[in-house]
Parts: structure tokens; sequence; C-alpha cells
């Protein structure tokens, strides 16, 4: 999990259980995995929530920050999150 198209955090479920995220960048599409414990296997998310996708720009826009990304980036993520979720509130 070191490439620079994953980036990873801790949050929690719907049901308040910790759990491990990462979303990996795929082509031009970002794929969300998760986890509850350490050594669980990874499992695809099909429908992230708002919260990974909102996690995940704001990892974006810290990594373009740093020049680890490229500045289409965020744009592509906003337009996704505006595609998927389109009573979301994005700057």
């Amino acid at each position: 999990m070191g490439a620079k198209a994953e980036i990873s955090w801790k949050g929690r479920t719907a049901e308040g259980v910790r759990c491990e995220v990462y979303a990996r960048r795929v082509g031009g599409e970002w794929r969300f995995f998760a986890r509850e414990k350490r050594y669980d296997p990874w499992r695809a998310l099909e429908r992230p929530p708002l919260e990974d996708w909102l996690e995940l720009l704001d990892a974006v826009q810290r990594r373009i920050a740093r020049r680890l990304l490229r500045p289409e980036e965020e744009t592509r993520v906003k337009k996704t999150i505006r595609e998927r979720f389109p009573e979301a509130d994005l700057p």
C-alpha cells in the first residue's frame, strides 16, 4: 500500500465499528476497499458513502499541495462526487 495512487484512512462504519479504508486509482476511477481488523481481508466497497468520498477529496487536496498528485485529480474527484451525490455541498 505504498503507491502514489493509494490513499488510506481510518474511519467508522454506519454501525460505529472502526475500520480501515483505502482508495486506489485504477485507470481514471477510484476504487474503495475496507477491512475491520489488521489481518482481515480487504473487501471492495461497491457504493462507498459520501464520508469516504470527502475523506478522499481532502487527502487528494493535501497531496496536490505537496506536489504528489496533479491538480486535475481534484476536479475529477469533485465531478465524481457531484454525479454520485447531487445533494452534496462542495466548495
